[in-house]
């Protein structure tokens, strides 16, 4: 098991024995193996999301826990795959991908539909696949921050995936068409018994003020996150909060002066239990992703999955931190995320 006290260093103390004073541990409706049970069964899903579901629970290393691990690769479209796979060119070849997923001992492997489609028939049955219906391509000139779809929710479901995923650039020019073409893909997947994954993202140049970037701001990625939940996601995937006051800085929305006070903190613990708390107290499981690669990727993981496990969350998707390195050392980073789930003396804050 990873060595995590050591890793978070000097943050350690801050991190591991951190008691959240703002929104209670006991308001949540916390991550455990029996969370289809207990809480997605009463809503009205239909019986194989649940299925799909417990599927994609039981899969992995943290199999029986309640808790996540997915690989997602679709930053080849995201982010040019030259960009993306220059680091280590294995990864070119979707084959590699899918086993870097199964070796590492993830949940579930996320990917494009030219991805899983040219390794359905090796893999599907094996680990459950989670398709990603729409992409920003970066080919128009000037680049422009839109997501549109590339696959369809049937494909998904002909390929044998088990959930799809989607993202929406809340605050953008477009997320009013991306919201419908999302809301009716996701009614779309659950008819059809598929787990619905949104990547709920914010993309507006005006989020960038006096030097601060409140794309990772507690009270406007909390809000995404509740549309996110208001369209039926059953996940959320999240980027962590770094800072609060985001609609205080900009001067827009509204407020209430006790979601800086009562309801958060400047801890980044604190911070990540308000997003929680606004996928309707933990009813829709966040996940918080891994970031860009750097050369501390190890400990800013395990930061990080320290961090969502203590605020109530529900695992970590992370891509780029483990597919940009050997496939043993990605393997070993996807563990040592996994370690902090599987390590019960890290609870709830």
């Amino acid at each position: 098991m990873t060595d995590i006290p050591k890793i978070l260093g000097s943050e350690a103390d801050s991190l591991l024995n951190h008691t959240c004073t703002t929104i209670p541990k006991e308001v949540l409706h916390a991550p455990g193996p029996d969370f289809v049970d207990r809480i997605m069964a009463s809503g009205d899903r239909p019986v194989p999301v649940l299925r799909n579901m417990q599927l994609i629970f039981n899969t992995g290393r943290l199999a029986g826990t309640g808790y996540l691990s997915v690989l997602p690769v679709d930053q080849g479209i995201e982010h040019t795959a030259g960009a993306s796979f220059a680091a280590n060119p294995a990864f070119f070849d979707p084959d590699n991908i899918v086993k870097l997923a199964l070796e590492g001992g993830c949940n579930a492997v996320a990917s494009t539909l030219g991805v899983l489609a040219s390794v359905a028939r090796k893999y599907a049955h094996k680990i459950p696949f989670l398709l990603k219906l729409n992409h920003n391509e970066l080919l128009t000139y000037p680049n422009k921050w839109d997501q549109h779809m590339f696959a369809s929710v049937e494909q998904a479901f002909e390929m044998g995936a088990v959930a799809v995923g989607a993202t929406i650039y809340f605050g953008s020019e477009e997320s009013n068409r991306q919201i419908e073409e999302v809301s009716a893909a996701f009614e779309a997947a659950h008819e059809l018994g598929m787990v619905t994954v949104l990547w709920s993202y914010l993309r507006n140049p005006g989020f960038k003020k006096d030097g601060k970037d409140y794309h990772t701001s507690a009270d406007m990625t909390g809000q995404a996150n509740h549309l996110a939940a208001t369209i039926k996601a059953d996940i959320v995937k999240q980027k962590l909060p770094t800072l609060n006051g985001g609609f205080k800085a900009i001067g827009f929305s509204k407020t209430d002066p006790r979601m800086y006070s009562d309801l958060a903190t400047d801890h980044p613990i604190d911070l990540t239990r308000y997003q929680v708390a606004n996928c309707y107290m933990g009813r829709a499981g966040l996940i918080n992703s891994g970031g860009s690669s750097s050369e501390n990727d190890l400990a800013q993981a395990v930061r990080t999955a320290v961090i969502n496990k203590r605020a109530g969350g529900m695992g970590l998707i992370s891509g780029r931190k483990a597919f940009q390195r050997s496939m043993p050392d990605g393997v070993a980073l996807l563990q040592a995320i996994q370690d902090v789930y599987l390590d019960k003396s890290i609870g709830l804050a």
